[in-house]
């Protein structure tokens, strides 16, 4: 039985790259595990499937396609806006170093007195 659900999955993977014409790059690796806590997930260009029975693997092998698909396209707005943090932490901390700093010459300013 796994042999032609897994060439179902093969085949319905094939079928949504093809009408899509995304994800041409993915793979699949259908890995029944009753005791994995995922349905499944992609990695890399491999699509991994943990689900046993053969209709919730096509259901989630349709879920994994269309978040891989959205994750790509959203992948350049991750990509700057977690640039965009970084370099506000760094001025962030650089303004609060210059601050201690300056608090620090007026403690030491005042002890003095």
């Amino acid at each position: 039985m796994k042999q032609g659900s897994e060439a179902l999955l093969r085949k319905e993977l094939e079928h949504l790259k093809h009408i899509s014409g995304l994800g041409s790059a993915l793979n699949l690796v259908w890995a029944p595990d009753p005791g994995e806590a995922l349905s499944g997930e992609v990695k890399g260009s491999t699509v991994y499937i943990y689900d046993e029975s053969e209709k919730q693997a096509l259901d989630t092998l349709r879920h994994e396609f269309f978040d891989y698909c959205i994750s790509k396209a959203i992948q350049p707005y991750r990509h700057v806006t977690n640039t965009l943090i970084k370099l506000l932490n760094e001025n962030a901390y650089k303004q609060k170093e210059e601050v201690v700093d300056g608090l620090r010459k007026i403690a030491f300013t005042e002890s003095k007195h």
